[in-house]
C-alpha cells in the first residue's frame, strides 16, 4: 500500500514520486514479499505518466502554433489528474490484499 500512496510523495518532495516508491522497495524487499510487484507497478506507472505528459507537451507546444494543440491541453491536464487518482484506488485495493494493475502502463521493470 504505501509503495502507491508514496507516488503522491512527489507533489511534496522533487523526484518523490520515484524516491518514495523505490526507497519502500529497497527497505521492505525481504520482510514483505509482495512489496517488489507494488513498487515495479508503482514505478512502471511514474515512468509512463512522465513520458506522456512530456512528449505531450512537446506535442501540444508544436501544434499550438497551428492553432490544434490547444485542444491537447486538456487532454494532459486529464492525464495528470490519473496521476493523482489512481495511486489512491491502487492503495486502496493493496490494503485489501488484491493487486492492482495500472491501466496503459509500459513495463520497463519486470
Amino acid at each position: 500500500m504505501l509503495c502507491h500512496l508514496s507516488i503522491l510523495a512527489g507533489y511534496i518532495i522533487p523526484f518523490g514520486n520515484f524516491l518514495g516508491p523505490f526507497l519502500i522497495w529497497q527497505i521492505m524487499k525481504n520482510e514483505v514479499p509482495s512489496v517488489e510487484t507494488h513498487a515495479k507497478d508503482a514505478l512502471n506507472f511514474q515512468f509512463t505518466v512522465l513520458i506522456v505528459l512530456i512528449a505531450g507537451f512537446v506535442i501540444a507546444f508544436i501544434l499550438s502554433f497551428f492553432c490544434i494543440g490547444y485542444l491537447l491541453f486538456p487532454v494532459l491536464g486529464v492525464i495528470a489528474l490519473c496521476d493523482i487518482i489512481l495511486p489512491i484506488i491502487a492503495g486502496v485495493k493493496a490494503n485489501n490484499g488484491v493487486a492492482f494493475k495500472y491501466p496503459y502502463t509500459i513495463q520497463f521493470l519486470k
